[in-house]
């Protein structure tokens, strides 16, 4: 046993009193990692029945406003869903703060027509009148 060398044993064994970070690290990359994959699927996107158009492209515009009605006749404004009352003063206020703000309506189909304009008409009182109507591209004929 001698050619392999002998560990002293001192008498007194302390216990260690460092914090192992590595299986912290390893729990903490994990965690990143999880909510990287799962960050783009926790958008709250609205499940619209949109109408389907042969012209619906998607446009790129620099400065708008999402507005969306759901079938059960929520207003929603960006990803907020708002009372009516809510709704126009947020509306009046962001067209105040840009007149040329462009407005993209999402409508359900089973949203019924009168509804639809009477969003519309809060929209245009309150000072905007570029609205754009989004739609859903449509199938090609066979």
């Amino acid at each position: 046993m001698a050619s392999f060398g002998r560990l002293e044993r001192s008498g007194t064994s302390r216990p260690m009193s460092d914090i192992n970070m590595t299986p912290l690290i390893d729990v903490m990359l994990v965690l990143m990692v999880i909510f990287m994959l799962t960050a783009p699927l926790m958008t709250a996107a609205l499940r619209l029945d949109l109408p389907k158009s042969e012209a619906a492209t998607t446009v790129d515009t620099p400065s708008f406003i999402a507005l969306a009605l759901t079938p059960d006749g929520l207003l929603h404004l960006g990803d907020d869903s708002l009372p009516a009352d809510e709704f126009r003063k947020r509306v009046t206020m962001l067209a105040r703060a840009n007149p040329q703000l462009e407005v993209q309506l999402r409508a359900d189909r089973s949203v019924p027509y009168g509804r639809v304009a009477e969003l519309i008409g809060w929209v245009q009182a309150a000072g905007l009148n570029r609205i754009a109507f989004v739609a859903d591209a449509a199938a090609s004929a066979p």
